[in-house]
């Protein structure tokens, strides 16, 4: 039992990560949840005239309360990009492989993912895709029947691109789980903080995890703020029912996501360079409708319950930032928009720092 101390700062799906795997480890473990200038409850979203009931109904989790929940590194990824496809796929297994252990089974909402062309070009870039994850011994399915997979496709999607081992998860419950978690390990929580020395107080280590706001705390981290918006659609009698899977496309260039929930289906995400701007916009929401639509039109009668827009932490060459920055310091932030799927590669990597220097 390690007698050490560790202040986190972040209370998002990163710095909960690190501080359940540091519990885990015996380390005395606090945790600084952090606005993020990103309250819940701001006007950056519209819940459909109903108050939100989800669990973890916590303040300031920024990226991780407006995401998608995909954990889907085959399906997202693309030539050139070989660095970021072994993160994730590292991390997938890590999620496979026992970061789920000690949370409720109904944080996952799908086990298999299909990518979709919606036009000649895009199946061009399906075969692409496949034959380059193939050569690097990923193989993934290729159908030209994937209306039999998922009969909400529109009529007119065949080609097809199937990921039988990614997942995704319900990104409000899987927070709630993991604060959960944190507190029968014993993490204790603290306030904000402006000031890397005010997390210093009483602790050994401090790991920065607070994601777009991690420059100021260390100057110079090379992250920056980028706006992505997500919509909530919730079923109704009467509708067709709930897909199973992650459902992805491109529509006229711009992708789209369909990920299930219990309820409905998250559907995103724009992305725009507009500083800390968290207004859903008319445009693109009608976009993301619009598409979402076109590659399952039965979405059209579910009921829009939610617009919402987050912040990703994103870096200059879109790799995570995890390494250590002093004796005392360690930073886990610029996961973009991957930060459910590496949210156990990251607490790995804090936690292979830690004990290295214990060592």
């Amino acid at each position: 039992m390690s007698n050490e101390s560790l202040a986190v700062i972040g209370g998002g799906v990163i710095g909960l990560a690190v501080a359940r795997r540091a519990a885990l480890d015996g380390l005395s473990v606090r945790v600084h949840r952090t606005s993020g200038g990103q309250e819940r409850s701001d006007p950056g979203s519209y819940s459909g005239g109903q108050e939100r009931s989800d669990p973890g109904n916590n303040p300031g989790l920024g990226a991780s309360w407006v995401a998608g929940g995909m954990l889907t590194p085959h399906s997202e990824g693309w030539p050139g990009e070989e660095q970021l496809l072994a993160l994730g796929l590292e991390s997938l297994r890590l999620w496979h492989g026992g970061f789920l252990d000690g949370l409720p089974d109904d944080v996952v909402t799908a086990r298999e993912s299909l990518v979709v062309a919606v036009d000649r070009a895009d199946a061009a870039d399906l075969r692409t895709v496949a034959q380059w994850l193939s050569a690097q011994g990923h193989p993934v399915t290729l159908t030209t029947a994937a209306r039999d997979i998922e009969p909400l496709l529109a009529q007119g999607i065949r080609h097809g691109l199937i990921a039988s081992d990614e997942l995704a998860v319900d990104n409000r419950k899987l927070v709630a789980a993991l604060e959960s978690h944190c507190e029968q390990l014993g993490v204790r929580w603290a306030p904000p903080v402006d000031r890397l020395d005010d997390a210093r107080v009483g602790v050994d280590t401090t790991v920065i995890a607070n994601g777009i706001d991690a420059p100021r705390l260390w100057p110079g981290l090379p992250v920056r703020p980028v706006k992505g918006e997500v919509l909530r659609l919730r079923w109704r009698r009467g509708c067709m029912p709930v897909p199973q899977r992650v459902v992805r496309a491109r529509v006229h260039g711009r992708p789209v996501y369909v990920v299930p929930r219990a309820d409905g289906v998250v559907v995103g995400a724009t992305q725009y360079e507009h500083g800390r701007d968290t207004a859903p916009s008319v445009t693109g929401v009608r976009e993301l409708l619009d598409d979402a639509c076109a590659v399952m039109p039965a979405l059209g009668e579910y009921e829009l319950a939610e617009c919402a827009a987050g912040l990703r932490p994103m870096t200059p060459d879109n790799m995570p930032i995890v390494r250590r920055l002093d004796e005392r310091t360690l930073v886990a932030t610029g996961h973009g928009r991957s930060g459910f799927l590496l949210a156990p590669w990251t607490a790995e990597r804090i936690a292979a720092e830690l004990i290295g220097a214990r060592a």
